[in-house]
């Protein structure tokens, strides 16, 4: 190992977390005590070196999308680019908008390629890539802000649906956010195209101008942030219900466009205590309001 990777497993014995900069995994598989012992060293080997090869591309991955895309050499890489090339000339947004995703992908193929196994996820800060053998299945709390440990409800991924991939995205959440949600969850066939589509769909869900919403630009916050002197959310007031669903539904259109044209397969858009539903998510009739995470 390098050294710098953290690799252990969690209390209960059966979760691996891996951690490496910014980079944080937890890991989860189910199947035979040998299969997920080579699945998890599998996954430890692969992610060892993982946070080197991108920041070896990093520049070029802090750049817009553009039409024909960047060549780049890394799989992870080539897999994020692949994930913003259908938004790529419609709006702004960079490789780096699909990493979590990507990432989870990458360590959940070096576990299922290792051993056959019944169940697995790879969760990254919220951002989660499935497998599901067949009769498997995968609860998925919906949550309608990422820095309050509350459900709002929640659906099922089956393992005859298309969806692999999972992803949150919002003003709450660990990257900055052009828009004014509180969370965007999506549901798409791969973790890096829900990663890359809930970036979207969140940064639609805004209001602009709005006197109650404070923005700064990202790089005098972070200096190296890839959304440069773009104005980044830092604020919220409160708003009126006629200004919540109006941003909301301007998230929507996005969100159904991405529905028609195959890139996601369901979304869930939060802001101020107001959810929309876009797609055949499994939600209850009522969604109930902070119901205590199980």
């Amino acid at each position: 190992m390098t050294g710098r990777a953290q690799i252990a497993f969690l209390a209960d014995g059966k979760r691996l977390h891996l951690q490496d900069g910014p980079i944080d995994l937890i890991v989860e598989a189910h199947g035979t005590p040998d299969n997920v012992r080579v699945a998890y060293a599998n996954a430890a080997a692969r992610f060892d070196g993982l946070l080197d090869e991108l920041c070896s591309e990093l520049p070029a991955l802090r750049q817009q999308a553009m039409p024909g895309g960047t060549k780049l050499q890394g799989v992870i890489a080539q897999r994020m680019c692949r994930a913003v090339a259908p938004f790529a000339g419609e709006t702004f947004i960079t490789p780096m908008a699909a990493v979590a995703g990507s990432v989870a992908e990458e360590i959940l193929a070096a576990m299922t390629l290792a051993a056959p196994l019944d169940r697995a996820y790879v969760n990254n800060g919220g951002d989660i890539a499935l497998h599901l053998a067949a009769g498997q299945s995968f609860t998925v709390g919906l949550i309608d802000r990422p820095d309050r440990p509350w459900m709002i409800g929640k659906t099922v991924v089956q393992s005859a649906d298309i969806t692999r991939g999972i992803a949150t995205s919002g003003r709450h959440g660990r990257s900055f956010s052009l828009g004014i949600a509180d969370a965007v969850t999506v549901l798409a066939k791969t973790a890096a195209q829900a990663d890359a589509a809930a970036t979207a769909i969140a940064n639609a869900v805004d209001l602009p101008g709005h006197p109650a919403i404070v923005r700064e630009r990202a790089c005098d916050i972070q200096p190296d942030s890839d959304l440069g002197e773009r104005l980044v959310t830092r604020d919220v007031g409160a708003l009126s219900h006629a200004d919540i669903m109006m941003a909301l539904q301007s998230g929507m259109e996005c969100a159904r466009d991405l529905l028609v044209r195959g890139l996601i397969d369901g979304a869930s858009l939060s802001l101020q205590g107001e959810t929309e539903i876009v797609g055949p998510l499994r939600l209850p009739a009522a969604l109930p309001q902070f119901a205590p995470a199980a």
